[in-house]
């Protein structure tokens, strides 16, 4: 079942999002319950509709099934109660303590290139660097709308042509976005994004399957290669992510950094953004 907020209410709309968070953890009304110190009766009836939670008795629901946090809004929505969190924008002026670290951190990673992203891998903002290193391969300002990292890499006419090894290159990437989806569920939303990756020419339907892709020999990670002027580049990134969120922006803000996994590019892009 995918994800049901912003569906047609329902006569027992809240008793729909218990029963779908449940089934996603693959938990039981019994062990719910008991974690929640509730009756496993009680819990029966909210489900039916025929008892109403109290706003504690539902923060305890959606914190024991880690609900993510824009999810937990509709959960109390459908109980009659107000959202807990904010939905305010990343850049709103409640998340000035963190834009201000996110602009740090972005200033101190040049000269390689850092990304701050939404959960669908939308580009929100980037150091100095990144719009330099990616420019030297394609025209950045022919690309229209919203950039969206996943569809640079895959589209033919993106960075495609330039990665080394995009087949396995664009499966580990793939395989990220299911690991990293907010609270390890795919919304309606991730649902979509993936189908439009899954239209480029060359990608895979089985990679929907979840395999493995291998490590490079000797390498504790999966790195990505750029065909540079006949040379190529190597890097691997380190994803950094708010701790503790309490807002549905913050909570689904992430930095990619980009690091050179090897000498020899790290010496050749030093020079190469000197200039």
């Amino acid at each position: 079942m995918r994800h049901i907020v912003g569906m047609r209410k329902e006569p027992n709309e809240l008793g729909l999002l218990l029963r779908h968070w449940r089934g996603v953890r693959g938990t039981s009304q019994l062990e719910l319950a008991l974690d929640v110190d509730i009756s496993q009766r009680h819990l029966s009836f909210i489900e039916s509709g025929r008892s109403a939670p109290s706003r504690q008795t539902l923060t305890g629901i959606v914190q024991s099934l880690d609900i993510p946090l824009r999810e937990r809004n509709a959960v109390f929505l459908a109980a009659g109660f107000a959202p807990v969190y904010s939905e305010a924008p990343w850049n709103a002026t409640e998340m000035q303590g963190i834009t201000r670290a996110l602009d740090r951190m972005l200033r101190q990673h040049d000269p390689f290139p850092a990304i701050v992203m939404d959960r669908y891998w939308n580009v929100l903002a980037t150091n100095q660097s990144s719009p330099r290193f990616f420019g030297s391969f394609i025209d950045m300002a022919a690309r229209t709308g919203p950039r969206n990292m996943l569809h640079l890499i895959f589209d033919p006419e993106g960075m495609r042509p330039f990665v080394v090894d995009w087949e396995t290159v664009a499966r580990s990437l793939i395989q990220r976005v299911y690991r990293e989806t907010v609270g390890r569920v795919l919304d309606e939303r991730t649902h979509t994004f993936l189908d439009e990756l899954f239209a480029y020419p060359g990608v895979d339907a089985s990679w929907r399957l979840h395999g493995s892709v291998g490590p490079a020999p000797d390498l504790p990670m999966i790195p990505m290669g750029f065909n540079k002027d006949g040379k190529v580049l190597s890097y691997f990134s380190m994803v950094t992510s708010v701790g503790a969120p309490q807002s549905v922006a913050a909570q689904e803000l992430r930095i990619e950094s980009m690091f050179p996994a090897d000498e020899e590019t790290e010496v050749f892009h030093e020079k190469w953004m000197s200039v």
